[in-house]
């Protein structure tokens, strides 16, 4: 039997969230003023503990956000042997809204569905009338809630995937977790924000599958 799904951190409202990526910068890495990003959050207001505002792929990438994210005084980043992080897309699964902002809905970690694979998770998740999280989804969350990644308890957003030429997938599936600090992350890395990727067929203990309920545009 999957273990229980850990308590999902909430989120804050939408209009504090348009805050805090306006502290960061993120709506300068979009081209957009900041008071165009607040106003999308003020349009949506009230929201649930479980929306969360994302800036679309379209207008930031995932190279420009990775580094915003922080555990403690540790600074996010990509893995080295993931330089295309960016032509990571959309699968068929995931519609995303038009526009340059919108909300994701009841977003969930997934903790149930750690040690699955990814081939395993994806028809699980649509299966249940759920949606997958994109990376950039992903990383929006661990934006707002940096505690949303936790030693042991991190996510994959198997939303995002490359195809090669000819249509094919590539076997890497996104990922963020926490590094260790070995290898070619570096000890100084240890305990930082990481965005990574594992195969499609593997399974991780420490790996749920992020998801949402819906998506809406602003």
């Amino acid at each position: 039997m999957p273990e229980a799904t850990l308590a999902t951190p909430t989120l804050p409202p939408l209009t504090s969230q348009a805050d805090r990526l306006v502290a960061l910068g993120v709506h300068d890495l979009a081209g957009m003023p900041a008071a165009e990003l607040r106003a999308y959050a003020a349009d949506e207001s009230p929201s649930t503990a479980s929306d969360l505002l994302v800036l679309s792929e379209t207008v930031v990438p995932t190279s420009a956000l990775a580094p915003l994210l922080r555990l403690g005084d540790r600074e996010g980043f990509v893995v080295e042997d993931m330089t295309d992080v960016d032509a990571f897309a959309p699968v068929e699964a995931v519609d995303l809204p038009s526009g340059p902002a919108y909300v994701v809905g009841g977003v969930d970690r997934g903790d149930e569905m750690a040690n699955w694979s990814p081939d395993e998770a994806l028809p699980n998740i649509t299966g249940a009338g759920r949606t997958p999280l994109t990376l950039v989804e992903g990383i929006h969350w661990a934006l707002q809630v940096p505690e949303v990644l936790e030693r042991n308890h991190c996510f994959m957003t198997i939303g995002s995937r490359l195809r090669k030429a000819g249509g094919r997938l590539d076997a890497r599936t996104p990922a963020l977790w926490i590094s260790n600090g070995t290898g070619r992350d570096g000890r100084e890395r240890r305990g930082a924000p990481k965005v990574g990727w594992c195969w499609a067929g593997n399974r991780h203990t420490w790996l749920g599958f992020a998801s949402a309920a819906s998506r809406r545009a602003l």
